[in-house]
């Protein structure tokens, strides 16, 4: 039991403490709302004395007399209207700060969430899963702020319940302490629907995240799911989730569907007693009728501020989980660090250089080890290697995705840690193995946003051996291509990325296995395009790097580098690897048969 009142406490500090953050950052508008907030407070407190005066020195003088002085009326009629018109004032100023500031503050997040995603290395992300950082950048950001909405109107009605409690003795003293009887019950049932509703609504928070992940991760393997049939077992994994989250929002509804009217009633008795007790002392003389009215009305002023205090309590603890499920991507270690150095603007090949590479997604299991290499500028080289040898693992490195556990790779003589950034993508390209697209056009998911003119697109398809489908498409580069490029075949979205590559002209270009969904002879037509594309003397041309597995791709290197269990075994071109390394030799003949071996067998 201490556990949970202290785990209670924790999590109304570390509300309010959420809640400072948003103050600190937008304090104008916070401002405004109060101010908003307050106005209504005090106008509604307003409302009950001009209530009470209207019945004691309007209504009990019109039974009296049996008329009601025109000028009188005025006087009643006119203090309604510019109480209600000033009330409408605070409404609107309140609702209107309060969510100016609400989505202000998601907006500030959600923007810092996501410069942080791009930020963090991709080692970093291959840890967390998408749904759950889909999850930290929407639902939790939601659920961070989602206090900032009743905290103005919390604070104004604290300022309204002050002022008719203070009417209220003003009234009359015996009255209000009667009425005041009804503000224990009210705090119990406010501290009874905390406890049982606070655990309810944290863990409902954590389930919509659990959800987000697998409805993520099943949408993104809908092919899979599909081919082999699981669309059942998909379906029963995300219903236990989706049943628990439907389930714990239930209980929740059932607690909320008992305590609100019991909050709503408890005031209404306390009106009753009020009655009672305010009839009697009319009768024995010790008050007038207008003191009970106005006591009476005040009461059930003073217990709406109470249940909107438990509003805002009652958000603090899906507050407190989104705010730290976000803040954890917010703090989270790995920025790269980036330095000062610029590489020299112009046409010339890149020299690539990696020295004494080492890394490891696992300590016990290093997969890289003393890795030494260069590509010259102007020259082709080729990456060759067994599965799970390190290859891709290269290319992420040679980009900077991520960064080596020790050695060093340099472009230019600078070591890529110490170049500025933004710096390496405007000359390293890489083509990765897998091609992806965006919901955009041709056009878009060529340029990426880049101020490139039409033919200069055209060229680069052309290159890329995609001209053809394109100008085949209905509408041409104005196509649009569907949801990661669904309308598009596995080797026409590859050669929609090298074309892609290709259009920021790089000073080193890395192709990861780019054309393996293309049938050889279109591979053949793309890498002798490609070769002309980049060809050059050594001080005009650009240098290639390419991870290949077919004779055909590696035949073109000038240099091939032979990759073994993270290691550089063998160096030279593919004629002298073939007649000196019977291990390569076996490699490249496992993957592709030469056409000139099948003639002669024939």
């Amino acid at each position: 039991m201490g556990e949970d009142a202290n785990l209670r406490r924790t999590t109304t500090l570390d509300g309010f403490r959420v809640l400072w953050v948003a103050i600190k950052r937008e304090p104008t508008i916070f401002t405004v709302a109060t101010l908003g907030a307050v106005l209504f407070g005090v106008l509604t407190v307003a409302d009950a004395w001009v209530l009470g005066w209207s019945t004691q020195h309007v209504l009990i003088p019109a039974f009296d007399t049996g008329e009601i002085g025109a000028g009188l009326l005025v006087w009643v009629v006119a203090l309604f209207m510019a109480v209600a018109i000033l009330r409408a004032v605070g409404i609107v100023a309140r609702r209107l700060g309060g969510g100016i500031m609400y989505y202000r503050m998601q907006s500030h997040t959600r923007r810092g969430v996501t410069r942080q995603y791009l930020s963090l290395p991709m080692e970093w992300h291959q840890r967390h899963p998408t749904g759950q950082l889909l999850s930290n950048a929407y639902s939790d950001v939601e659920a961070a702020w989602a206090p900032i909405m009743p905290l103005p109107m919390a604070l104004g009605t604290i300022v309204m319940m002050v002022i008719a409690v203070i009417q209220m003795f003003v009234a009359d003293v015996v009255m209000a302490m009667v009425g005041l009887l009804v503000f224990p019950a009210v705090v119990v049932a406010n501290l009874l629907y905390q406890h049982y509703s606070s655990p309810l609504m944290t863990r409902a928070q954590e389930l919509r995240a659990e959800v987000s992940e697998i409805a993520h991760e099943s949408f993104d393997g809908a092919m899979v799911v599909k081919t082999l049939g699981r669309e059942v077992e998909e379906t029963d994994r995300f219903r236990v989730k989706v049943d628990e989250l439907r389930d714990v929002n239930v209980r929740a509804g059932r607690i909320r569907a008992i305590f609100d009217p019991a909050l709503a009633s408890l005031p209404n008795l306390g009106v009753l007693v009020v009655l009672a007790v305010g009839v009697s002392r009319v009768t024995s003389g010790a008050t007038e009728p207008g003191a009970v009215v106005t006591v009476a009305y005040l009461l059930t002023i003073v217990a709406f501020p109470i249940r909107a205090i438990g509003w805002l309590l009652g958000e603090f603890p899906r507050s407190v989980v989104g705010y730290r499920r976000a803040q954890a991507v917010l703090e989270a270690q790995g920025n790269m660090a980036y330095g000062d150095v610029e590489l020299p603007r112009g046409s010339s090949g890149a020299l690539l250089q990696v020295d004494g590479l080492h890394y490891s997604y696992d300590a016990d299991t290093p997969l890289l080890r003393g890795v030494d290499f260069d590509v010259r500028p102007g020259r082709t080289v080729a990456l060759v290697g067994a599965t799970a040898s390190g290859k891709s693992t290269l290319t992420s490195l040679m980009t900077r995705l991520v960064d080596p556990d020790a050695g060093e790779i340099r472009i230019d003589g600078h070591d890529l840690k110490g170049l500025r950034r933004g710096e390496l993508p405007r000359d390293v390209a890489l083509v990765p193995q897998t091609a992806f697209m965006f919901d955009d056009t041709v056009r878009g998911n060529v340029t990426l946003g880049a101020d490139v003119p039409d033919d200069e697109v055209w060229s680069v398809l052309r290159t890329a051996q995609a001209d053809g489908f394109v100008a085949a498409l209905p509408e041409g580069l104005d196509t649009r291509l569907g949801e990661r490029g669904t309308s598009l075949s596995g080797g026409q979205r590859q050669r929609l990325s090298l074309a892609r590559a290709l259009v920021r002209r790089p000073r080193l270009l890395i192709l990861d296995d780019a054309t393996s969904a293309v049938d050889p002879e279109v591979e053949a037509r793309i890498l002798a395009s490609l070769r002309d594309d980049l060809d050059g003397d050594d001080t005009s041309a650009a240098s290639l790097l390419v991870v290949a597995y077919r004779k055909a791709t590696i035949s073109l290197a000038d240099e091939v580098v032979h990759l073994d269990e993270g290691r550089v075994v063998g160096r030279g071109t593919h004629a002298e690897l073939l007649a000196s390394s019977p291990s390569y030799a076996q490699l490249v003949n496992a993957y592709e048969t030469d056409p000139a071996e099948e003639g002669s067998n024939r």
